[in-house]
């Protein structure tokens, strides 16, 4: 996961300087989500001589929607031939199960995005 700026409490004290700094944060982080920074993405290779893989991210919940974009051709070729997959019983928070081919390949490398 990278990191990605957070937003702090607003302050409490009414110190104007730290009132608009805190805006000025506020405004950066919602100018990064505006050019999609939305801290969201990862990535996973798919274990070989399994057939399954665990995907790990906190951000993860059992309501959210990975996205998988292939960097290799071994991995287009598992995506793509709709053999790649994850059951509704293996979308837990924090951990996904990928289900997906049996294979010596140790190059099937996707980007991940995290909607939800």
């Amino acid at each position: 996961m990278t990191a990605f700026p957070t937003p702090s409490n607003p302050p409490s004290v009414p110190d104007l300087n730290l009132i608009l700094r805190w805006l000025f944060s506020i405004a950066d982080i919602i100018r990064q989500i505006m050019t999609g920074k939305i801290n969201a993405t990862g990535t996973v290779t798919l274990t070989a001589n399994s057939a399954t893989t665990t995907l790990t991210d906190a951000r993860l919940s059992i309501n959210s929607v990975v996205l998988f974009d292939p960097t290799t051709a071994t991995a287009a070729t598992e995506l793509y031939g709709a053999t790649m997959y994850v059951l509704t019983a293996n979308r837990l928070n924090g951990a996904w199960t990928i289900t997906h081919v049996n294979s010596a390949t140790t190059t099937r490398t996707f980007k991940y995005l995290i909607i939800g």
